[in-house]
């Protein structure tokens, strides 16, 4: 399993995948699937799998990992599109983010799935995850059947995320008035940007997560100003918000636009927090299963990093192989023993898993 898995990720990594452009990859998924005797469906680069024996009186997993990629960095020595195993270490673009998750999961499916389990099981090769776009697990949703919890596989050493940030990007405009920098003339609208920077700066939300702590706003772009000698009418910046459960973005949207004298504008609401009960059968069996390939122990944590999580509207759990500081880095690679470890792992997380 461990060496067909391998195969497959490095068939992927040597083809191109960047966020809109997995049609190739979804082929090379779906032909692998279909191959092992499974119906496929698709929807634009999405590609899923409802295992046989679907029954709509039990309760449904969904085993979730995305097919896309960023762009490469600079700074790569190996080539990225280019799998190149050197001992345990398997090299290329998208090894960590998300293919080792992606065919971990995969094998996982494809062992519980010989036998019969007391839940029904969909696996769901998601596309546009990197950019949260419209064509990617949000397209498929209505498609899918009822589900009653997911597991995500992402990079986070097999560790279970319950928790993760959610994401909003807010445009602010400062309005002022043009005048000759050498008098005192007109209104200053960079200077109307620095009070509200200040408070963007120093205010803290009451509410704290013990999982993702507050919710963290940076400003990150600002634009101002025509030329030297003329007092800007307008002035224009950017702020990213990372938000815990304790908030939904609409919330963190009506008290900024209550606390500061700029306009606001949201660029979407879409990418709220996620949790999951901690009690859960699927977290609990989650921290059962021992150390990891690492020796640590299993603990539940909170991921300040965004995932389809943030899309699907059943709890959801995140664990995967892999590291999420490896992400979107030059010479991003995976182990060949965290795949193994990983099919270990989900397998035995998944295996008479009882989630009624």
């Amino acid at each position: 399993m461990t060496t067909e898995a391998v195969e497959l990720l490095s068939t992927l990594v040597s083809t191109p995948r960047t966020s809109r452009n997995e049609t190739d990859a979804a082929n090379i998924f779906a032909h692998f699937i279909e191959e092992k005797g499974y119906q496929v469906h698709r929807e634009a680069n999405n590609v899923w799998v409802v295992a046989d024996g679907y029954e709509a009186a039990r309760p449904t997993l969904l085993l979730n990992a995305h097919l896309d990629t960023v762009k490469a960095v600079n700074g790569w020595t190996h080539n990225p599109l280019v799998p190149t195993l050197e001992g345990d270490r398997l090299y290329g673009l998208g090894t960590n983010d998300d293919g080792a998750s992606l065919v971990a999961l995969t094998q996982a499916f494809r062992i519980i799935t010989s036998k019969h389990q007391a839940y029904n099981l969909v696996l769901l090769a998601s596309a546009e995850e990197e950019v949260s776009g419209h064509d990617g697990i949000e397209r498929v949703l209505p498609m899918l059947p009822h589900i009653d919890v997911a597991l995500v596989g992402e990079p986070t050493a097999m560790q279970p995320a319950i928790a993760e940030k959610g994401l909003m990007v807010l445009d602010i405009t400062e309005h002022g008035k043009a005048g000759h920098a050498a008098r005192e003339e007109g209104v200053n609208a960079l200077y109307r940007a620095i009070d509200d920077i200040t408070w963007f700066r120093t205010f803290r939300f009451p509410e704290e997560s013990p999982l993702l702590g507050p919710v963290k706003m940076s400003v990150t772009i600002i634009h101002a100003g025509t030329q030297h000698n003329v007092v800007p009418d307008e002035c224009q910046f950017t702020v990213d918000v990372r938000s815990n459960e304790c908030y939904s973005n609409h919330d963190i949207f009506n008290k900024v636009c209550d606390a500061i004298q700029g306009e606001v504008k949201a660029r979407s609401f879409r990418l709220n927090s996620s949790h999951i009960n901690p009690s859960h059968p699927l977290v609990q069996r989650a921290l059962s299963l021992g150390p990891t390939i690492d020796g640590q122990p299993r603990r539940a944590f909170g991921s300040p990093t965004l995932s389809d999580q943030a899309l699907m509207p059943w709890p959801s759990m995140k664990m995967g192989p892999g590291n999420s500081a490896r992400s979107h880095t030059a010479d991003e690679y995976i182990c060949i023993s965290e795949i193994r470890e990983a099919i270990k792992d989900y397998v035995a997380l998944l295996d008479g898993l009882v989630l009624m």
